[in-house]
């Protein structure tokens, strides 16, 4: 209730929780899987594939979570100003 009160409610806490432990613990398994899925079999170019997604997934995450898209926004829009 003292938390309510004060305004000290919110999802800090949880975010950096997700970001210390799940995102690394979520690489981990993605790079478990690539490996035994593509590895073991030689179907390298498959591996690759999946690990291009897998980047792409990175970079909006990374987008998501440092609040860089406005800058990079910016960066973008004044390349096509005159």
């Amino acid at each position: 209730m003292a938390a309510a009160q004060g305004g000290g409610l919110g999802t800090g806490g949880f975010r950096n929780w997700l970001l210390d432990n799940m995102v690394p613990l979520g690489l981990l398994v993605v790079a478990l899987l690539l490996l035994w899925l593509g590895g073991g079999r030689g179907e390298n170019s498959q591996v690759m594939r999946r690990l291009l997604g897998v980047l792409v997934a990175l970079a909006v995450l990374g987008l998501a979570v440092t609040d860089a898209g406005k800058d990079i926004g910016t960066w973008l829009a004044n390349l096509f100003r005159a």
